[in-house]
């Protein structure tokens, strides 16, 4: 008989979480202004609001904590983590910052400028942000397939090459500063990029001068789907695959709460010495100095163990596992959710789910506030609040996915929460007739409302 599969580690300490009861959850929900960002963490049972700085660390990374060098320049963290960069990037220049939208922050300081455009699949929202509000242009260039969650395509998070060059065609080089590349594509549903894709739109970006950068948060998960799915990749190491991945762009911003496996921090890594410089004085500014900028000698020493970890195939495989039974089980129970299943959550479509709410009254927090009124799972929209106002016109702009997300946090839940998860969201499933009515907006910020906003029923 064939053994079962088993997870490659074992649990050594454990939090205590507390249920809550429906009449409480309702209480809470409604003084957090229906907007979950703004719940105490003792609000929620189980919080699957991202996957970013919510894992739990190895004693490997407890163990690097404990020999940190916090000297402010030069300290010996810094080139552990430098030195762990270069062998999974290959790039060799390192700025450490405290998370990845401050990576972003700085280095889109120096490329980005009013009226730019910038290419992609569709970015994220800090990096949307930060594009916009420097006045500049996100387009998103993602392919089709990912926006029918039906399609089993196994790369959704592929760029559409006629798209691309069609934005290349339409604007002066000079007006695009870069194609970003975000591995995975945690817009479209955490959905992986293809080698063969990344190739092509390297030589379609070389043909008209314009660099690649890649938005690299969840990078080592993006190479799992390559080895698991792309032909001639599955007898390539995770770590042989990521380093070909980023051959194809000059640098990468980080997140390091995804794929670094900590609780904080980021980074930029580059090839080209000018910008580098020039990123420098913007992380000095930003950040800190620059062999430190924003993170403890103690956090760097376990993200460059945790880089190592996350770039191994017996963890990944244990990680989106975990993932995929989630969202098998939710297929079971007749879900709608994005197919094939992502590498660090599942998404829910909440416009085939809730087809009584309208656009304007936001059916993907609707569905969110429903699953923590049922059971204390806190999720997160991926939809029209997310998606904010048009800059220039601000009307709400309405994505082709109305989406609410269920980010699996890294060696954390165990497979029995995420059956309690599923039973939970089939239960709001069963008496989803019931629910006609959905939020308007009291109060937003002008950008990222998503964070902050304020809601009342409608």
């Amino acid at each position: 008989m064939k053994l079962p599969y088993a997870e490659p580690f074992r649990i050594k300490m454990v939090e205590e979480i507390h249920q809550s009861t429906k009449q409480e959850r309702e209480i809470w929900l409604k003084n957090a202004n229906y907007n979950l960002f703004n719940l105490k963490s003792s609000e929620v049972f189980i919080d699957l609001l991202t996957d970013s700085g919510t894992g739990a660390m190895s004693d490997q990374q407890w163990g690097a904590l404990m020999t940190g060098d916090e000297s402010y320049a030069g300290s010996k963290s810094f080139e552990a983590l430098h030195e762990t960069v270069k062998k999974i990037s290959g790039y060799q220049y390192l700025l450490p910052t405290h998370q990845g939208r401050a990576a972003e922050n700085v280095l889109f300081s120096v490329l980005v400028k009013d009226g730019d455009i910038i290419p992609g699949n569709s970015h994220f929202d800090t990096t949307k942000g930060h594009i916009e509000i420097r006045k500049a242009h996100a387009v998103d260039c993602t392919i089709d397939e990912a926006f029918d969650i039906e399609n089993l395509h196994p790369f959704k998070g592929n760029i559409n090459l006629e798209k691309l060059e069609e934005v290349y065609k339409s604007h002066p080089k000079e007006k695009i500063p870069f194609c970003l590349i975000t591995i995975t594509c945690n817009s479209s549903g955490g959905q992986p990029v293809s080698l063969e894709n990344m190739k092509a739109v390297k030589e379609l970006s070389d043909r008209y001068g314009i660099p690649i950068y890649f938005d690299s948060a969840r990078f080592a998960e993006n190479a799992y789907f390559i080895k698991m799915r792309e032909k001639g990749q599955e007898n390539r190491t995770i770590k042989e695959i990521a380093k070909e991945v980023f051959s194809y762009g000059v640098g990468m911003t980080m997140s390091s709460k995804k794929d670094g496996l900590v609780n904080i921090g980021g980074f930029i890594a580059l090839n080209d010495e000018n910008i580098f410089r020039a990123a420098s004085n913007f992380t000095i500014i930003y950040e800190g100095f620059i062999t430190y900028g924003g993170m403890a000698g103690r956090d760097m020493n376990a993200l460059a163990v945790g880089l190592n970890e996350a770039t191994e195939f017996a963890y990944l495989e244990s990680r989106i596992s975990q993932v995929e039974y989630l969202g098998n089980r939710l297929i079971e129970f007749g879900i709608p959710v994005q197919k094939p299943i992502g590498g660090h959550a599942v998404f829910i479509d909440s416009l085939k789910f809730l087809p009584n709410i309208p656009r304007e009254e936001f059916p993907a927090q609707t569905l969110a506030n429903e699953i923590y009124k049922e059971a204390g799972i806190r999720t997160v929209e991926i939809g029209t609040l997310l998606a904010d106002r048009d800059p220039e016109t601000r009307e709400n702009r309405y994505p082709k996915l109305e989406l609410v997300r269920l980010a699996i946090p890294r060696r954390t839940y165990t497979n029995n929460h995420m059956d309690y998860i599923a039973v939970a969201i089939k239960n709001v499933f069963d008496r989803k007739d019931e629910i006609k009515e959905g939020y308007n907006i009291v109060w937003e910020s002008e950008i990222l409302r998503h964070f902050t906003v304020k809601l009342e029923e409608a």
